[in-house]
């Protein structure tokens, strides 16, 4: 049992500080999915959507500071408990939405590893058994530390952690794992190789055979059937190659420019997911920027997914001599964790991407 006990500590300890510090990395982009959590289509809370942000900070912080305590043997039966009843939470959240197919992804390590519903659902049932372990067997939990270093260790756990997440916050994430990061093609990144494995469907036919409804079970080809035809249900068995960029796209009110702008040598986008929701000191920023922008030769475009009455009253306001093109919300959320965020690209290929606070760190 002491063995047991030793080996989930290492694996359940360094598994939290792992997935916590990578959410609290972009603690922005888990809000998003607990967003999507709290919707009327999955847990129907959405009163708690305008504290999202700050549930975010909480449960990650937490994750990291108790993956700390647990390798240490600081207040270890706190510990547990706390591992015990975070892990049923998630347990029951990731079932739910693999159960009911409610959310794709359950965000658990953020855009660094993408796991599907029922992965992530096994993934939380081992953490459980791990944790059961630990409950049962914490006698055996010692602290590795006098009790002078383990209050240190753990309140500066506590500190770095808090202090890192708001980092973040004010600037953008300090590593990217998207598509959208620096150095990546979007094109690139947009295209299905000509290998690639194509999706793998089932297709269920119900005919109407002397009286009787029948199904047969197809790869996609028409059954050769003696009956009259009644429907055909379709199951996708697997998705097969999916781009990491799928849903990209610059629109104006009448055409598709996405490829004219993605062939520009110096395109700087100014991305504002929702321009009523714009951070005004960062709006204020931009005429002036974007001015220089221009005048050292960039071809200057907002991407937004507010409508035209809001970019007409956005440019008007703040004299900005861009226009705002059309984009999805979320697309535009997953580019860059700002509102208003820049992105700089050369033929598609990200060069530089900053929050609105980190505008004077751009060379124009």
């Amino acid at each position: 049992m002491k063995v047991l006990v030793n080996i989930s500590r290492i694996f359940v300890g360094i598994l939290f500080i792992i997935s916590g510090f990578i959410k609290l990395n972009d603690p922005l982009g888990f809000s998003y999915k607990l967003q999507e959590y709290f919707g009327s289509d999955v847990l129907n809370i959405e009163f708690l959507i305008p504290y999202a942000l700050g549930i975010s900070v909480i449960v990650v912080v937490f994750e990291v500071v108790l993956g700390v305590f647990l390798l240490i043997g600081y207040k270890a039966k706190f510990t547990i408990w706390s591992l015990l009843l975070m892990i049923v939470f998630f347990t029951f959240l990731t079932f739910y939405s693999a159960y009911f197919d409610k959310v794709k992804d359950c965000g658990c390590f953020g855009d660094a590893l993408k796991l599907t519903p029922w992965e992530s659902f096994t993934k939380d049932i081992i953490l459980l058994v791990l944790i059961l372990i630990l409950f049962f067997g914490k006698k055996y939990i010692k602290p590795i530390f006098s009790k002078l270093p383990m209050s240190i260790i753990a309140l500066l756990s506590f500190i770095v952690s808090l202090w890192f997440g708001y980092h973040v916050l004010l600037h953008l994430p300090a590593i990217d794992f998207r598509a959208y990061a620096i150095g990546k093609n979007i094109q690139e990144q947009m295209a299905v190789p000509e290998d690639a494995q194509k999706p793998i469907l089932e297709y269920t036919w119900t005919f109407n055979v002397n009286g009787e409804e029948q199904e047969f079970v197809t790869n996609g080809s028409y059954p050769k059937v003696d009956g009259e035809y009644v429907g055909v249900e379709t199951k996708t068995i697997d998705e097969g190659y999916i781009p990491p960029i799928q849903d990209f796209s610059i629109e104006s009110d009448e055409e598709d420019l996405t490829t004219q702008f993605l062939e520009e040598e110096k395109l700087l986008i100014v991305a504002m997911y929702n321009l009523n929701n714009g951070e005004s000191d960062g709006v204020v920023k931009l005429k002036s920027f974007t001015d220089k922008a221009i005048k050292n030769g960039y071809t200057v475009i907002g991407l937004t997914s507010s409508g035209a009455d809001d970019k007409a009253r956005i440019k008007q306001e703040n004299k900005l001599n861009f226009d705002f093109f059309l984009c999805d919300e979320k697309v535009i959320k997953t580019i860059v964790r700002a509102n208003p965020g820049i992105v700089i690209l050369n033929k598609g290929t990200v060069v530089n991407k900053v929050h609105w606070n980190d505008l004077d760190d751009i060379k124009l």
